[in-house]
Formats: C-alpha cells, structure tokens, sequence
C-alpha cells in the first residue's frame, strides 16, 4: 500500500512538471497539441505565450520557444551591379527582430535559417536597386547614408510578408571584386615601374651630363696647372741660367773652380767608385797644381 501511493505521488509529482512550462525573457511560446499549433479559442489566431510561467497538458501539449531578442544577420559580401555596369562587392549586416510570431512561424517553419534567407533576399533586393540606379564615383563619394535609408524603407514590407521588423541597415565595406581588383593593383604596379624607370633615366642622364661636366672642368684644369707648372719652371730655369751666366762673369776662375769641386763630390761621393782616366787630364788640374792650367 506505502509503494502504492509512493507511486501515485510520483506520478502525480511527473504530471505537474510536465504540465509546466516557462518562457524566459526573450522568449515567445507556440503549443502544439499534437501536431497541430493552439489557437486562441475567440479569434482562432496562433496563441503565442509572453514569458511567464504557463501551463499544458501532459503528453498532449507540445512547446516550441522562439527568440524574440534583437538579432543580426551577417553573411559573405554579394555582388551587387551599378547603373555603369561594373560590379561591386558590398559588405552588410541587417538588425532584426520578429514582432508577428503567427506570421513568422508560418513563413518561416520557426527556423532561424529560414529566417535569414528570405530576410536577406528582401534586403539585397533592396540594395541591388539602390546600387543599379547610381554609378562607382556616386555610391563611394557620399551615397551611401541615402542607400541605406531607401534600403531599410524597402525592407519595412518583412513586418507583413515575414513578421519580421528590421531596425536598421548597414553597409560597412564597398570593394571592387577580387579579379577586378587583382588586374587594377597589376596596371598600376605597371605604371609605377613605367614612371621608376623615367626618373631612374632621367636620374642616370642627368648624373652622365654632370660627371662629363666636371671631367671636362678637371681635364681643363689639369692642362692649365702643367702649363702654368711649365712656364713657372722655364722661368725658374731661365733665371737660374742667368744666375748662373751672371755669376761666371764675375769670376771665371772660381766659377770653374767651383764647378770642379762639385764634379769632384759628385764622383767620389762613394767608397767603392772607381775613376779611371789619364794623368794629365784636366779633370785634376785643381788637385794637381791648385789652379786650372791656361
């Protein structure tokens, strides 16, 4: 009898939890009974429970939450086309949340997946028209603020198509596609060499102009310094001759004498010379009778 009721108050501890449900503060709840979603009784609406504490019944009754907090859809850049045909690839996030749980419930199955597909069909359907109706130069000098404006007025429909409210619409990249991009770096990385390679001409004629100037002013210099040297030095040799002429004319005899002294360091200014000539050269004169004979 004790197991007997243990197992009444076990089952009846089991019904109560399972005829218990919360939905937390971001939340929204749809009850199925079976495989059918509830409906309010008076106006056969989808019934969509408020975070609180609600009831089911057990085993009948199943709950499927859905979030009902601020969310963000991020995906990869699309291609979008402009009124001059040229291709852009645009980076953009949408901020969303779902105000209508009956419409979007039936639109969307509750998957969030489903949710972003069709939202992001709708936001890009909008933003490609934008896009089609400006050129490059128009959508990166100041559009953009006006792009996504009319983006987000477009998107306003997804309250009734999808219960879904969008907040806001955000570009935040406008690239040029990879090939596009690759073959522009390319054209310019060509012109940059084209306009190196001018100046690196122009720099090595510009340093052969100078570098020839300046052998030239050398060469120049150069010719003019041994000239000046050479007249410098005939001069010097002409005076010294003078002197020279001067000085033998004052006196012949010590001027010879003179001369012979020298000759005679000169030649005997090492130990190992050896000197051979006649006795009666002149050579000695000075050496033999002390004077040069007439």
């Amino acid at each position: 009898m004790k197991n007997f009721i243990l197992a009444i108050i076990a089952l009846l501890f089991v019904l109560t939890i399972s005829s218990v449900f919360i939905v937390f503060e971001g939340q929204r709840g749809i009850v199925f009974e079976f495989s059918k979603i509830k409906r309010d009784g008076d106006s056969g609406d989808m019934k969509v429970y408020d975070p609180g504490l609600h009831f089911k019944f057990p085993f009948i009754n199943t709950v499927r939450k859905l979030d009902a907090r601020i969310q963000t859809l991020d995906e990869a850049p699309d291609r979008f086309v402009t009124s001059e045909k040229k291709d852009l690839m645009v980076d953009s996030f949408v901020k969303w949340r779902i105000v209508n749980f009956s419409t979007y419930y039936l639109r969307t199955s509750g998957s969030i997946d489903n949710a972003r597909a069709l939202l992001k069909q709708k936001v890009n359907n909008g933003l490609r028209t934008e896009f089609g109706t400006r050129t490059i130069k128009e959508i990166v000098s100041g559009d953009r603020d006006d792009i996504m404006a009319k983006a987000l007025e477009s998107a306003a429909s997804s309250r009734e198509d999808l219960g879904i409210e969008v907040i806001d619409v955000r570009i935040k990249a406008i690239n040029l596609p990879t090939e596009v991009s690759n073959s522009i770096y390319e054209r310019m990385r060509a012109e940059r060499t084209a306009v190196a390679k001018e100046h690196r001409s122009q720099g090595q004629e510009q340093s052969e102009i100078i570098r020839a100037t300046i052998d030239a002013k050398v060469t120049v210099m150069l010719a003019t310094a041994q000239k000046e040297a050479q007249e410098i030095r005939g001069e010097g040799d002409a005076l010294a001759a003078k002197v020279y002429a001067d000085s033998y004319g004052q006196d012949a005899e010590f001027f010879d004498f003179f001369r012979s002294l020298e000759a005679y360091e000169t030649s005997f200014s090492s130990k190992n010379d050896i000197l051979v000539v006649k006795p009666d050269s002149d050579f000695f004169n000075y050496l033999k009778n002390g004077k040069k004979d007439k």
